[in-house]
């Protein structure tokens, strides 16, 4: 959709995995020299945990990238299974056939394997996604496989995948074995507010483009709202770059930012900046009672106008941005002078659109607060002349 029009030779945001449009920032580095050195060292198991959405999988697809011609590879992604079923998964991901209701037999045909492997040299690698789901029966079920070893060297090097919950179930008394059998372990935390702003200027050089589309203060405001998630910055910047097609601005600023995050809450999808991730909320189906508000609240309308004023500011700020290029087209037209005219009238119309659009909100606005000044003055001429005849009785 946006593509031609940012010059991108692909979707720059895209949230599939995908090691091409990997972004190696340091802590993403360490993340990967511990893995390799997990891998170099055939050190058991090897542990890479993190949030939703940090792109713990695009980091092992990259490692694989580099690695993958020695290795034989084997990745479990369905981890909602029994003890009893990881053991034929494993099997039916290295092609290997599986016995009915007989695991032993299961056994000696996965050791027969990983000897043949280790005598042609290749190292073989279980890479287990989601494993926090894995139940602690199919945890200790994983565990034992690490016993499938030779007189000098394991055989089966096997990698967990999770979330921070898995760090919390392997504290288990009764997965301790396993916890010990842990020799190197990575936590994936979220991106620092420079590290998300080199992020978007890299996936957009990696797409083709031009790394300066996003205006800094555009990307503070998509760090203050993604909490660092990769998944969530994805989501977000390729919102902007939708709406920033639709209005043909070739700069995404804070206003194109602050419309994609207004109309996400309006659908009921909230960044939370805590966790990173995105969240569902659920309206009640019926509307609250009405209450009566304190003088205390004050405060609260007195936030919402200032929030409502550093929108106007943002938008006066893409104004001025708009109306400087305008300026540039008029001294730059020369010879074609009509095709330029064309283009700042449409500018131009742009802007007393977006200039109307605020108008007619603030119009709304002040119609309700007008409403809610002729209610509450009712209310107090009423309950002023309640208090006066309680005053006149007691007299």
């Amino acid at each position: 959709m946006y593509k031609k029009f940012y010059n991108l030779n692909e979707k720059p945001f895209k949230i599939v995995p995908n090691p091409n449009f990997f972004f190696l920032s340091p802590r993403y580095e360490n993340a990967l020299t511990y893995l390799e050195y997990g891998l170099a060292e055939k050190s058991g198991f090897i542990m890479l945990t993190g949030e939703i959405g940090m792109g713990k999988t695009t980091l092992i697809r990259y490692l694989l990238n580099k690695l993958e011609s020695k290795m034989e590879v084997g990745v479990i992604l369905n981890t909602n299974v029994t003890a009893d079923q990881i053991l034929k998964l494993i099997l039916l991901e290295f092609e290997l056939p599986t016995s009915e209701g007989d695991k032993s037999k299961e056994l000696e045909t996965l050791y027969r394997f990983l000897i043949e492997q280790y005598k042609i040299g290749k190292q073989v690698i279980l890479i287990i996604d989601e494993a926090q789901n894995l139940t602690d029966e199919a945890l200790e079920e994983v565990r034992m496989l690490s016993n499938l070893q030779s007189d000098e060297e394991i055989l089966l090097q096997i990698i967990v995948v999770g979330q921070p919950e898995l760090k919390k179930k392997l504290k288990k008394p009764g997965l301790a074995q396993f916890s010990q059998r842990i020799a190197v372990s990575y936590h994936l935390s979220p991106l620092t507010r420079k590290e998300c702003h080199d992020y978007i200027a890299h996936r957009l050089k990696a797409a083709g483009g031009n790394p300066d589309i996003f205006l800094t203060n555009a990307m503070d405001m998509i760090y203050d709202s993604s909490g660092g998630i990769p998944r969530t910055i994805n989501l977000l910047c390729d919102a902007c770059l939708v709406y920033g097609f639709a209005d043909e601005i070739e700069q995404i600023g804070v206003y194109i930012v602050q419309q994609v995050i207004d109309d996400k809450e309006g659908m009921g999808i909230f960044t939370d900046s805590f966790g990173g991730g995105t969240f569902e909320y659920s309206v009640p189906a019926d509307p609250p009672p009405v209450k009566f508000v304190s003088l205390n609240e004050s405060d609260e309308k007195r936030k919402q106008i200032s929030l409502q004023d550093e929108c106007r500011e943002n938008l006066i700020k893409e104004i001025q941005r708009i109306e400087g290029k305008v300026r540039e087209l008029e001294i730059s037209a020369g010879e074609n002078k009509t095709v330029m005219e064309k283009k700042i009238d449409r500018i131009q119309k742009k802007i007393l659109g977006k200039i109307m659009r605020l108008l007619l909100a603030e119009r709304k606005q002040n119609d309700r607060l007008v409403l809610k000044y002729g209610s509450l003055n009712e209310k107090y001429r009423m309950l002023k002349k309640r208090y006066n005849a309680v005053i006149g009785r007691d007299q």
